[in-house]
């Protein structure tokens, strides 16, 4: 079964008319910048920080996970998802063997055979991906940082092959920081999640706070007594893995650490702007605006702040 876009909408994975199996790698890698740049409103700024020959890897790493989160998110995939993901599956392990069909897979199977990138990694991704097409609810904090664990920890792994690093002491401040900012999106996206049906708030603290999978569809969950503390204790979780993780960029250094601390700097920022509107997301969603991009290069020249949450 080919991999196509759902009547009516792009995917990632759509070839855009390009050929399979024969196409170039610079071809394939120039196909995955330019889903990137269409995807992503940060990674223009990213690919000006990376060095010239990884921009084409990570961008196929970027393209290859957007695809297959459009997959297991996106409506108009409804009835579709897991065949679909399935589908993923299938040709990703065609490129861990040198076999790949169509550009991002192209264009992965030449980064991980020039860099050494496992598949294990990519496959945790999907398997988070195939987690979200079935389940919208997790009961207990062990349950969201499992699957944190699939979604957001293999691509920090990644980017450190990608640079070289393969000293095992780095994984868990690595995997520290990609959790933290895997959550910073959940509770900055809490308001878009919840109206799609999604709460990613474990149940066992929204019951001991009283906020219920109603007033967080609503939007009444602002106006609850126990919200704001229940945000609160999700944030200062949050802010004890940016902290935990903090001494990853100066154990790198050079040009990968300046690109993690300010990965660190812009994720702590969306976090204390969502701690600063009061948690309420549903009125207005915490970004990072342009104006905030040179103060925080300039931060990202030095040793990391310790957390203030």
């Amino acid at each position: 079964m080919p991999i196509t876009p759902a009547a009516g909408r792009e995917n990632a994975f759509h070839p855009g008319g390009v050929g399979a199996e024969s196409l170039p790698p610079k071809q394939a890698y120039a196909h995955c910048l330019l889903v990137a740049r269409r995807h992503s409103e940060n990674f223009p700024v990213a690919s000006l920080l990376l060095p010239r020959r990884l921009r084409g890897p990570v961008a196929a790493i970027y393209a290859f996970a957007r695809g297959a989160d459009d997959f297991a998110d996106e409506p108009g995939h409804a009835g579709e998802r897991l065949a679909l993901l399935d589908e993923c599956g299938r040709r990703l392990e065609l490129a861990a063997a040198g076999k790949a069909e169509g550009p991002i897979f192209v264009a992965l199977a030449d980064a991980m055979n020039r860099f050494g990138l496992p598949a294990e990694p990519f496959r945790d991704l999907l398997s988070a991906f195939r987690q979200d097409a079935v389940k919208s609810r997790y009961e207990d904090w062990k349950e969201v940082l499992d699957y944190c664990r699939r979604s957001a920890e293999p691509v920090g792994r990644l980017i450190l092959l990608l640079f070289g690093h393969r000293e095992e002491p780095l994984l868990p401040l690595s995997d520290s920081i990609c959790t933290a900012l895997q959550l910073t999106n959940f509770w900055q996206d809490l308001a878009v999640d919840a109206r799609r049906g999604r709460i990613y708030l474990p149940r066992a603290d929204r019951e001991r706070r009283e906020v219920t999978e109603e007033a967080l569809m609503s939007g009444e969950a602002p106006r609850l007594p126990g919200f704001r503390p229940l945000m609160e204790e999700m944030a200062a979780r949050t802010a004890a893995l940016f902290e935990r993780g903090r001494g990853l960029p100066d154990r790198v250094g050079g040009r990968l650490g300046f690109e993690l601390r300010l990965t660190w700097l812009g994720g702590r920022r969306i976090l204390e702007e969502t701690r600063r509107v009061g948690f309420d997301v549903y009125r207005r969603r915490p970004a990072l605006h342009p104006a905030w991009w040179p103060p925080l290069l300039l931060r990202a020249c030095f040793p990391l702040p310790r957390s203030r949450c």
